[in-house]
């Protein structure tokens, strides 16, 4: 299915994010993907119709990038981005219920400029923290596919690849966001022990590194929508 929204659609994130050179480039190429048709249909059809409320806004309908400095050394994982937030705003966590809550949070422990997100435009500011996730296309009913999760993999696997140097603890938010990234992970730089760690609340586990360098904490959390 050819996006209706995007003249130069992608269709193999595998290919193209094993390409990316730096995040930025990861970003660009990230937007323009439709490899899962599902997913364009609903983003799209989300974007089109719009809910009463924002009627007047232009909705942005494309696959969310993830949002923070590159050289965080804190990455966040959330599940996918909401209807008529992220997919509505274009960044991460911004203009939803859920948002509301992980940006006042991250504030009132330094690490974001202010504690709301409205638009992309509000000039809110990570410090020293990414947020992403692992399907950037918003899903129906907020559900993605086992196989949607793990087409969508690809960039965030090198999402946090291309962070490798910096990146010293990733918090996941929630059971799907747990499942989906412990695998990237392995993917990405980390050794992931068998059988894999569970998720909960305060769930700590720490994965040694690959490549011999530094290793990591994953940390688990309930989504903050709950």
């Amino acid at each position: 299915m050819r996006s209706r929204l995007i003249s130069d659609p992608l269709t193999d994130p595998a290919a193209a994010a094993g390409g990316a050179r730096t995040v930025p480039e990861l970003d660009a190429l990230l937007v323009r993907c439709t490899a899962c048709p599902r997913l364009v249909e609903w983003r799209e059809e989300v974007a089109r119709v719009k809910r009463a409320a924002f009627r007047d806004q232009q909705y942005w309908g494309r696959p969310v990038p993830g949002f923070g400095p590159v050289d965080a050394r804190i990455a966040i994982i959330g599940l996918a981005p909401a209807a008529h937030g992220a997919n509505r705003t274009g960044r991460m966590f911004t203009g939803d219920r859920s948002g509301d809550v992980l940006y006042r949070a991250l504030y009132d422990v330094g690490l974001a400029s202010q504690p709301e997100a409205h638009s992309i435009e509000d000039g809110l500011e990570l410090l020293g923290t990414r947020i992403t996730a692992p399907v950037h296309c918003a899903p129906p009913a907020n559900k993605p596919t086992p196989a949607e999760r793990d087409t969508c993999g690809s960039w965030l696997a090198r999402e946090l690849e291309l962070m490798r140097p910096t990146l010293r603890v990733v918090v996941v938010l929630g059971a799907f966001g747990w499942q989906a990234a412990l695998p990237v992970l392995g993917r990405a730089a980390w050794q992931v022990p068998a059988p894999r760690p569970k998720f909960g609340h305060n769930a700590h586990a720490v994965l040694e590194a690959a490549d011999g360098g530094t290793e990591l904490h994953v940390l688990g959390c309930y989504h903050v929508s709950h």
